[in-house]
C-alpha cells in the first residue's frame, strides 16, 4: 500500500497539466558541461556529491535523497548542508523514499532470527557484532534528524517528489545524463515503474552496490573488520539488502549502459590522516571540515563511484557480467547474482560493466586536486 501511494503520487505530477511541485528549478544546463543527477543516502561530506560538484567539466542538476545508511530526512539535510559549504544552494534536494518497496524492519528481524545476524542495517541497526570502528547509527523515529557534525542546514529542500525530478530531468535532457545511484535503489526504481522509458533515456547508470567475492587488501584491523563481513558471505551487500526489489527492478531496465561498483574494490581504499593532512593548507571551508568530518579507517565507498567516472584509467581491473539481484525470501535475499553470457538464465539481466580493482594512488591523487580546488563564490 505504501509503494502504491508514492508511485501514484509520482504519477500525478507526471500528468500533462498537473502542478509543478519543485519550489525552485535547477539551473539552466552549461553548454559543454557533462550532466549529472544525483541519487544518494548521504551523510557526511564524502560520497559522489562534494567530488562531482568540484568537477570543473561537470554539471549537478540535482540530488535526490533516499533512506539507506540514514533516514532519508537525515541524508536530505546532509545534502543541503554539503550544498550550503560548497557554495552551490543553487542545485535542489528532491526528498525521495522513506522506506525500501517491501523491505521492512519486521521482516528483516524475522530473518535474522532464521539465517543469521546482518552486520549492517542502516537506521534499523540494534546490534554490532563484536568490536568494531563503526558508530551506532540506529533512530527508530524516520522524522528525528540529529545534529549535524558538519552544522544544520538553514536552506530547504524541494517539495518535488523525487522519482518524478528525476523522470522530468531525464525528459528534459534525454541520452544526456549520467545517473549516480550510491544509496539504495528505490528512488531509481520507482522512476523507472513511472515511466518505462526513463532508462532507455538516461546516457549511463553508474551505481555502488551489490557484492561479488571482496576480501581483505591493506593490513590493520580497520581494513580487516570492513573485509571479514564478507568472508562467510561474499554477495550480500547493504546497498541492495535495504532493497532488494528495487534493485531488481533497477536491474532489468533498459540502460543504454551500466557501470557497476560492487564493494569489491573498495577494501582496497581506506581514508587515512595522511591523506586528509595533505588537504590542509588549501584551507578552504571544505578541506577544514573534511580534517573532522570524515574518520580514518573507513573505505572510501562511493568515492570510487565518482572517481572511475572522472578518471576511467584508474581501474585497473572489470568485466563484463550479466547482473541480478536475488528477491526470494531465503537465506540469500538481496544476494548479487551474476554470470558470463553462456551462463545467464535470460529472464531479462543486463550486461553491466563490473569493475573489481582500482590503483588506490592514482585515484587518491585525483581526489586530492579535487578537493583541493577554490570553491564557487
Amino acid at each position: 500500500m505504501r509503494c502504491l501511494l508514492i508511485l501514484c503520487l509520482a504519477a500525478l505530477a507526471l500528468l500533462p497539466g498537473a502542478p509543478a511541485l519543485a519550489q525552485s528549478a535547477p539551473a539552466q544546463s552549461a553548454p559543454g558541461k557533462r550532466l549529472v543527477l544525483i541519487d544518494d543516502d548521504l551523510i557526511g561530506l564524502n560520497g559522489v556529491p562534494t567530488l562531482l560538484l568540484q568537477a570543473p567539466d561537470v554539471e549537478v542538476l540535482g540530488i535526490t535523497t533516499t533512506s539507506g545508511s540514514v533516514w532519508r530526512d537525515t541524508a536530505t539535510a546532509y545534502g543541503l548542508r554539503t550544498l550550503e559549504i560548497l557554495h552551490r544552494t543553487d542545485i535542489p534536494i528532491v526528498p525521495g523514499a522513506t522506506y525500501p518497496l517491501l523491505n521492512t524492519q519486521e521482516a528483516t528481524k524475522r530473518w535474522e532470527g532464521l539465517y543469521g545476524r546482518l552486520v549492517f542495517k542502516g537506521p534499523w541497526t540494534d546490534y554490532w557484532p563484536g568490536d568494531t570502528v563503526q558508530s551506532h547509527p540506529g533512530n527508530a523515529s524516520p522524522e528525528v534528524v540529529p545534529t549535524l557534525p558538519i552544522g544544520n542546514p538553514t536552506t530547504k529542500a524541494s517539495a518535488e517528489i523525487a522519482a518524478a525530478f528525476l523522470v522530468r530531468m531525464v525528459r528534459a535532457h534525454p541520452h544526456q545524463i549520467t545517473l549516480f545511484a550510491t544509496g539504495p535503489m528505490t528512488n531509481v526504481a520507482i522512476a523507472q515503474s513511472l515511466d518505462p522509458g526513463f532508462a532507455a533515456n538516461v546516457k549511463e547508470l553508474v551505481y555502488m552496490g551489490g557484492s561479488l567475492l571482496p576480501h581483505q587488501v591493506l593490513a590493520g584491523p580497520s581494513a580487516e573488520q570492513f573485509a571479514r563481513e564478507f568472508v562467510n558471505t561474499p554477495r550480500r551487500e547493504f546497498n541492495i539488502r535495504w532493497d532488494p526489489e528495487a534493485a531488481r527492478i533497477v536491474a532489468h531496465a533498459p540502460w543504454p549502459k551500466i557501470t557497476m561498483i560492487p564493494v569489491d574494490p573498495s577494501t582496497g581504499t581506506q581514508w587515512t590522516r595522511d591523506f586528509l593532512t595533505s588537504l590542509k593548507d588549501a584551507k578552504t571551508p571544505l578541506t577544514d571540515l573534511l580534517q573532522t568530518a570524515l574518520e580514518p579507517g573507513y573505505p572510501m565507498w562511493d568515492e570510487i563511484a565518482a572517481m572511475i567516472w572522472l578518471n576511467p584509467e584508474i581501474v585497473t581491473r572489470a568485466d563484463a557480467l550479466y547482473v541480478d539481484f536475488d528477491t526470494g525470501q531465503g537465506a540469500s535475499y538481496g544476494d548479487t547474482l551474476s554470470w558470463i553470457d553462456a551462463y545467464r538464465p535470460h529472464l531479462g539481466e543486463q550486461v553491466q560493466r563490473v569493475v573489481l580493482s582500482i590503483d588506490r594512488a592514482a585515484m587518491e591523487a585525483a581526489m586530492r586536486a579535487l578537493y583541493r580546488r577554490p570553491l564557487r563564490h
